[in-house]
């Protein structure tokens, strides 16, 4: 039962990574900022992420999109725990990203990504366990801007790889998103499923479900009490909250989501991915704001 909790959350994360490849596809630069204190802990957690990519057009609708982003992931621990916590004050996650999405006669469009990355404490070299490989291929159904149709739509049908979750088969995606009339919208899907009002097409208010987290390996691992020893970390959270997006321009879009964390799931692993320590999991308060500039 154990291996399979394990199994199913690794799963889950690597739909997230999925769905955030897609994504960006198409966001050329992004600057974000996440944090969450601990509730009942002196503990709290912050994550700073940049990512730049830039389109090559190969041809009329066909772009090969090369870049790359990094995230670096702070831990401010302040409680006591039974092993030492300094290895773990810094996670340092970097991919390098090359798309390419082109259109097809029939409307669909295509887009593959493969993401080689580097997701580590990064406290010495670099070796062979700091790597991991994620990527996707998916076709896009993209009827948002069509004018002959009264509720525009995107489908987006996928096949995923993520190398955390050990499985070697692609993983099936699928996320839908419907815009109801001017005032309303909805999208169904991993990593965020929402519901939108839009005060303008600038101003856009949104109750959402999310899911956000990582993993990395830890250089050096942590010794827990039993003998057991830490190889890597994992964090996994689903949040419900609200959201405010302002379009500064038809590109430039300023966002913030703020709310509370419904499922925690933070946890020290063996070298087979099985969990050997359960961190402070208690539910707390929930930020992330950031710009973007996109397609």
């Amino acid at each position: 039962m154990k291996y399979q909790t394990v199994k199913f959350f690794l799963i889950f994360f690597s739909i997230v990574a999925s769905k955030n490849t897609f994504a960006q596809l198409k966001d050329l630069a992004r600057l974000e900022y996440s944090y969450i204190p601990k509730s009942n802990s002196e503990d709290s957690f912050n994550r700073f992420r940049g990512l730049v990519n830039y389109p090559i057009k190969t041809s009329e609708d066909c772009y090969l999109i090369v870049g790359g982003e990094y995230s670096r992931i702070a831990f401010d621990i302040e409680d006591n725990y039974p092993f030492d916590t300094s290895n773990l004050n810094r996670l340092h996650v970097i991919d390098l990203n090359v798309g390419y999405t082109f259109k097809l006669k029939s409307g669909w469009r295509f887009g593959a990504k493969i993401s080689p990355r580097i997701a580590s404490t990064l406290r010495h070299e670099i070796t062979g366990d700091d790597f991991l490989i994620n990527g996707g291929i998916y076709a896009i159904n993209d009827k948002t801007k069509s004018e002959t149709i009264n509720k525009p739509y995107r489908l987006i049908l996928g096949l995923t790889y993520n190398s955390t979750i050990g499985v070697p088969l692609p993983l099936p995606f699928i996320s839908y998103y419907r815009r109801i009339n001017n005032q309303w919208s909805y999208n169904l899907g991993v990593p965020k499923t929402n519901v939108k009002y839009f005060f303008s097409e600038q101003s856009i208010l949104q109750t959402f479900v999310g899911i956000d987290g990582y993993f990395a390996n830890i250089q050096d691992g942590i010794v827990i009490e039993g003998g057991n020893q830490a190889e890597s970390i994992s964090l996994s959270v689903v949040i419900a909250g609200l959201g405010y997006e302002y379009c500064l321009t038809n590109h430039l879009i300023w966002y913030a989501y703020t709310g509370y964390t419904i499922n925690m799931n933070n946890r020290l692993r063996d070298e087979n991915r099985e969990e050997v320590y359960k961190l402070d999991n208690v539910n707390a308060f929930y930020l992330r704001t950031g710009i973007k500039f996109k397609i």
